[in-house]
């Protein structure tokens, strides 16, 4: 009998395993997933930690608790932590927030009235563009303060060199000067400072629309739309006939087209050499976010106006750094305005760039190992009984979108979407690996994309038909594929097909 190399992980651990930094968390069972986003008491009480845009860490709390105290700030009042003053000032100026108290801190703090839709208004705003206070600054602060008495210990990058090493390395995989690469404390910020950027520079001419390319992650799209009073929306990647149509009456008006190679959860590519094309014939700037390409695997230089990186993935492999890249292209006449760019990217703490410093080195040695992995994977589930349907970089359908750009024929994107012939709730809760948020780790993480992502169109009839219509299946399982022996990733699979055929 074959030995069980992966097991099951309690609710509520984070991910990594016993990490205070890590930014995902356990949630082992379909309905831990559910509950957690039907806000159930008791899956909150085991939740105490995960993806940091989205559940507040724990150290903010306490730090949170401690400047309430130490500013004498009236019950009234929640404590928001964000990432420095300039996001103070943002966000009090979208909300027309302006604290009576002087509060004299390193980092960026408002007081919202409780119980408002305000304070929610705030809080999502923050999620969105990515401007959360660091747990490690937060760990250090009260370290000092003597409210917690360990720090979490971990292999950091000098701090003289780290800054350096961090954006060298991503300057030498992407094919740029190192002056066009800019960090953010996320990758939602790298986007929300692109979409300002553009956004200042558009007010210097009629370009009004922005365009949306594909079903975007989450909170791009909220950011677009924030942002962006007029925006166009084209989610069929593949049908590009239509976009040209609405560029030959629009596309002097056209601020920029947005969208990610390949996209999330769905793995799919639009006709980049096409769509380079019309961005061409009409002077329009293309961002793409390559958070899941990485640069090992799709050189987007020819292509790409603005690149943006979610470096909390694959970069990173551990998942327990958040922070994010810009990469302005030296090809394009857009990169020689990085101040337009760079200004509205937040600060980064410099414990987290040493993080990822140390562990990006080991950044494209990763990607190798788990694109390979990704290909015997996908030629396994091809066999596999269980599974209907195959979603992943290099199918036939998007294939001859990606020969232009593809760095050699064996690169494969590490993410695979599968959705189920059998039950998939038992399909999921019998599986034995990591499951939770986020993606690119060194381990096996697999996540109900759908149920974690966009629950609200679950609950309800309307949200299903929608699903339907973009042909995004409510029981799909997005598998980020791991460094793992893949003989033992496959046995996993082969365990659970045994027990569910």
């Amino acid at each position: 009998m074959k030995k069980e190399v992966f097991k099951h992980i309690a609710c509520g651990e984070t991910l990594p395993i016993k990490n205070i930094h890590a930014v995902s968390v356990s949630m082992p069972t379909l309905q831990d997933v559910i509950d957690y986003e039907e806000h159930t008491p008791e899956i909150l009480e085991k939740i105490k930690s995960a993806y940091p845009r989205f559940i507040l860490h724990p150290y903010l709390k306490i730090l949170a608790k401690y400047i309430k105290e130490k500013y004498s700030v009236c019950d009234n009042y929640e404590v928001v932590l964000l990432s420095s003053q300039e996001a103070v000032k943002i966000v009090s100026d979208k909300y027309f927030i302006y604290n009576k108290i002087d509060i004299d801190e390193p980092f960026g703090v408002i007081l919202v009235i409780k119980g408002t839709t305000q304070l929610q208004k705030v809080l999502t705003f923050i999620q969105h563009v990515g401007c959360n206070l660091s747990s490690r600054f937060a760990q250090d602060y009260l370290y000092k303060v003597k409210i917690i008495d360990t720090i979490h210990k971990e292999e950091l990058e000098d701090e003289k060199t780290a800054t350096f090493t961090l954006k060298n390395t991503l300057a030498k995989a992407y094919n740029q000067p190192i002056e066009n690469i800019g960090l953010a404390p996320s990758g939602m910020n790298a986007i929300y400072s692109v979409v300002r950027g553009l956004k200042k520079i558009q007010e210097k001419s009629n370009r009004t629309i922005l365009v949306q390319l594909g079903w975007l992650y989450l909170d791009t799209m909220n950011i677009v739309e924030h942002h962006y009073d007029r925006t166009k929306k084209f989610l069929d990647i593949s049908n590009l006939d239509i976009v040209e149509e609405f560029l030959e009456k629009n596309g002097l008006n056209v601020s920029a087209i947005i969208t990610e190679i390949p996209t999330n959860p769905l793995i799919q590519s639009v006709d980049v050499k096409r769509l380079r094309q019309l961005c061409d014939k009409y002077n329009i700037p293309l961002v793409i976010d390559a958070t899941l390409a990485t640069p090992y695997n799709l050189n987007l230089k020819p292509y790409a106006d603005i690149l943006v990186e979610s470096l909390t993935k694959f970069a990173c492999g551990n998942a327990d750094v958040l922070m994010g890249a810009v990469i302005l292209n030296e090809n394009f006449k857009i990169s020689h305005m990085q101040g337009e760019f760079f200004k509205h990217l937040d600060m980064v703490y410099i414990k987290d760039i040493q993080r990822l410093a140390y562990e990006i080195k080991g950044y494209e040695k990763r990607v190798k190992k788990i694109s390979a992995n990704t290909k015997k994977l996908i030629k396994y589930f091809k066999q596999n009984p269980l599974i209907d349907r195959i979603y992943y970089c290099c199918n036939e359908e998007n294939k001859k979108n990606y020969e232009i750009a593809m760095i050699d024929d064996n690169s494969y994107s590490g993410l695979i979407s599968v959705t189920f012939k059998k039950d998939f709730r038992k399909i999921y809760d019998n599986l034995n690996f990591a499951k939770g948020p986020s993606l690119g780790t060194e381990f096996t993480l697999l996540m109900p994309y759908v149920y974690l992502a966009h629950y609200d169109y679950i609950s309800c009839k309307k949200g299903q038909e929608f699903l339907k219509k973009i042909n995004l299946p409510i029981d799909l399982l997005r598998i980020s594929v791991g460094t793992e022996n893949i003989e033992d990733i496959i046995n996993e699979f082969k365990r659970v097909e045994s027990l569910i055929s």
